[in-house]
């Protein structure tokens, strides 16, 4: 597919290019930038505040959601009729924090390659508008408010809360070396069921592994549909992605991927005894990754970042109808 002139000089190997800008992420002035100039944080936030925001992706909520929901899910499902509504606030809490917290390390860790890109060239770092010291001042701060948050769980889920901290540390390194970088974000960001069966319950059974290995095959594929906004770019410059290693096999690799994740979020309901709401929000959330992978336009990067942006109703069906199984079963 064309994408026709480029905005910025043809990168030598290993050096950025210029993807287009994805629909809701550009600006007005179609500059390819993924920022955007007219959002409620330009309008509203304080000048000294903006960058921060835009570096923690405070401004772009769907990637918070996808690492909330795995927790929010197990707590949930292991409660023994509503949900620890302290527990769940702690998690949207940490899950803001730590979201933050890998944005800002990614970008400090991509801060040469982001510059060469039109999409990313704006970005706080390679703009200047926060230096690499900031930034990691900044990183300490949300690790500091992601610790306290742990630190307040019991000691199984602090536990592994630092366990995970291995795998937040290598992934934004992966892309480097495996096709396969999707899967090491699965790990990363379904953590929180383990974490939330956890904080609950103070084990680890079952139902949480099954959680998340479900969750590791959903974000194999919504992350596979977001990654072939940039296929064509990260072929020129040698970044690896699970688009490029599938290629015209997506769909039927989509299928799979949504379908294993079905399969293993229905063990876990058998395992945790769910009562028939919770069956049902799994057919809403089967329904709702069916229609992703036989719809998605892989060619059209608009199309696959609103489909990529779609999985927070699959979230939302799915833990609704856990609290609604565990209510009426309490």
């Amino acid at each position: 597919m064309s994408r026709g002139p480029s905005p910025c000089p043809l990168p030598q190997a290993g050096e950025g290019s210029c993807p287009p800008p994805r629909r809701g992420e550009g600006n007005r002035a179609g500059d390819g930038t993924d920022i955007r100039r007219d959002d409620w944080a330009a309008r509203h936030a304080p000048a000294a505040l903006l960058p921060y925001i835009r570096l923690a992706r405070l401004d772009r909520p769907i990637g918070t959601w996808l690492l909330l929901f795995p927790g929010w899910w197990a707590i949930a499902l292991a409660a023994r009729s509503w949900p620890d509504w302290r527990l769940v606030a702690l998690f949207a809490i940490g899950a803001v924090a730590m979201r933050g917290a890998g944005c800002t390390l990614n970008d400090i860790a991509d801060r040469d390659f982001d510059a060469r890109v039109a999409r990313t060239r704006t970005r706080p770092i390679p703009s200047g508008a926060v230096s690499v010291r900031a930034a990691a001042l900044f990183l300490a701060l949300q690790l500091a408010i992601g610790a306290a948050v742990l630190f307040a769980l019991d000691r199984l889920a602090i536990l592994l809360g630092l366990l995970v901290l291995a795998l937040v540390s290598t992934y934004p390194f992966m892309k480097r070396v495996t096709y396969w970088p999707q899967f090491f974000l699965g790990l990363n960001f379904n953590w929180g069921a383990l974490m939330g069966w956890a904080a609950a319950t103070g084990r680890i059974e079952a139902p949480a592994l099954l959680l998340y290995a479900g969750g590791i095959c959903w974000t194999l594929g919504y992350d596979t549909i977001y990654a072939h906004q940039d296929k064509e770019d990260d072929a020129l410059i040698g970044v690896k992605s699970s688009a490029l290693a599938l290629g015209e096999a997506t769909r039927p690799a989509l299928f799979a991927f949504y379908g294993a994740a079905t399969a293993l979020w229905a063990a876990a309901l058998a395992a945790a005894g769910a009562a028939w709401p919770a069956w049902a929000a799994l057919l809403v959330a089967a329904a709702l990754l069916a229609a992703q992978a036989a719809r998605v336009a892989t060619s059209d990067p608009a199309d696959c970042l609103a489909k990529f942006r779609a999985n927070r109703w699959v979230g939302w069906a799915l833990f609704l109808g856990f609290i609604a199984a565990r209510v009426l079963a309490g």
